[in-house]
């Protein structure tokens, strides 16, 4: 049973920093590119960034430059560092493979961005 479990989310302030991790249970973190994907409300959800079990990257356009993806592979976690955040980055914040497996979608943790 695969297992994806989001944290590090909360409120911060427009500019700042924020650091959201990934805990994989299962075999298929190994395999995998991974990705994290986020829902701001009333809009459908959208894939944010990106990376392959050798570490190559990549970004959606609105958070190149900003948001930073890597992986320990040993501890089956990918991360999320998330710097000079806009009101725009509010949302549910999820880890997923890639592609999606719909099945493994997990609970999310929050990201407020807000003064």
């Amino acid at each position: 049973q695969v297992q994806l479990v989001e944290s590090g989310g909360g409120l911060v302030q427009p500019g700042g920093s924020l650091g959201l991790s990934c805990a994989a249970s299962g075999s298929i973190f190994s395999i995998n590119p991974m990705g994290w994907y986020r829902q701001a409300p009333g809009k459908e959800r959208e894939w944010v960034a990106g990376i392959t079990r050798t570490g190559i990257t990549n970004y959606s356009d609105s958070v190149k430059g900003r948001f930073t993806i890597s992986r320990d592979n040993a501890k089956n976690t990918v991360y999320l560092q998330m710097n000079s955040v806009k009101p725009g980055d509010t949302a549910v914040y999820y880890c997923n493979t890639m592609p999606v497996i719909p099945a493994y979608w997990g609970q999310g943790t929050q990201v407020t961005v807000s003064s």
